[in-house]
């Protein structure tokens, strides 16, 4: 009796390779250092992707367990009422690292001072800055939500507990990047050599690298912006939208979470926009926790982030929670926006 063998399964090399680099070896080969400080960093992004993976797993079963969504019936140090996700992914950073001895200070939007992890200071001389869940809202109708964070080195001693030399621009940013949920869980992250996205594998509970070096194209279609708050805006961009609105091509999608639309902004092209209004002219978004990390992301791809007259870089903030309106995409659309501004 004749027996037929099975094809050969040919797995090519490259694919391997890919399926094998996990979050934390690929910060290593990009750092291309093995010192203790790159081993350092791999080790909070791997407590960062950790955080992550916790917070993903309680939004997948949000709907099913008591006490998850809906309001804590507190307001923030921004004046804005507390989720209950926001409270438990505020939480869930802070327990990562204590005893991690990696970080001696994490300041997230949440929470009025740093908090200081004492028994880390001696050794971590690190600051987390965080955005535990941006976009919250979208929580209890099931939309996507994100993570934002950035790592900084603390400079000095620190000893009057206001962390004052974090009041510099977005320069002294390590690394930074944000954790999307969604259909998949997805962390982007830069370090200053390229922008590089892990999709989270639930049957090996680890980030896998998808992409590395994304490049946003230099022009998109796509324009994201509140046009709810257009009557609140100054000239500059409401005769922008008027624009974008009388030229064929373009297509606004704005989703209320921060991440969702910089990511379709990064993969796809286009521009971001969350100008200051009548009432708030700083605008709604925090330079630390938002849009510095998010503007060194966007700029190692080869995009472009402004406030409207200042690259965000370059702006040195005066307060922990400071505020700035925001331009973050391609590199010719921002400067189509600020074309306008200019006028």
């Amino acid at each position: 009796m004749n027996t037929i063998s099975p094809p050969e399964l040919i797995i090519p090399e490259s694919n391997l390779d890919r399926d094998c680099t996990t979050l934390s070896r690929h910060v290593l080969q990009s750092l291309k250092s093995f010192s203790p400080d790159a081993y350092d960093l791999s080790a909070i992004m791997s407590r960062i992707a950790l955080a992550g993976k916790l917070i993903s797993r309680r939004l997948s079963r949000a709907g099913l367990m008591e006490d998850v969504l809906g309001f804590t019936g507190e307001t923030n140090i921004q004046g804005e009422s507390v989720k209950k996700m926001d409270t438990y992914a505020n939480e869930v950073f802070i327990s990562v690292f204590k005893q991690s001895g990696l970080v001696c200070r994490l300041a997230s939007e949440e929470m009025d001072k740093p908090y200081y992890i004492p028994e880390n200071c001696p050794i971590g001389r690190y600051t987390l800055l965080y955005d535990p869940i941006d976009g919250s809202s979208n929580v209890d109708i099931n939309l996507n939500v994100g993570s934002i964070f950035a790592i900084r080195q603390q400079e000095g001693e620190d000893l009057d507990g206001e962390a004052t030399d974090l009041l510099q621009n977005g320069s002294k940013q390590i690394a930074a990047g944000y954790i999307l949920y969604g259909p998949a869980t997805v962390l982007v992250y830069t370090m200053g050599n390229g922008v590089h996205s892990f999709f989270l594998d639930p049957s090996l509970g680890e980030f896998i690298l998808a992409q590395e070096n994304i490049k946003i194209p230099d022009h998109g279609s796509v324009y994201s912006v509140n046009e709810g708050n257009f009557w609140q805006w100054n000239d500059s961009f409401r005769n922008y939208t008027r624009y974008v609105h009388r030229q064929e091509g373009y297509t606004g999608r704005y989703s209320g979470a921060l991440v969702g639309d910089i990511h379709r902004i990064l993969m796809q092209g286009g521009v971001f926009l969350y100008p200051g209004t009548t009432e708030q002219p700083e605008g709604k978004l925090r330079l630390l926790y938002e849009t510095a990390p998010l503007a060194f992301i966007i700029e190692q791809a080869g995009g472009k982030a402004s406030d409207g007259i200042n690259p965000i870089l370059d702006i040195i903030p005066s307060k922990i929670h400071y505020r700035t309106p925001a331009i973050l995409g391609s590199k010719n659309e921002v400067e189509l926006v600020e074309s306008f501004i200019e006028k």
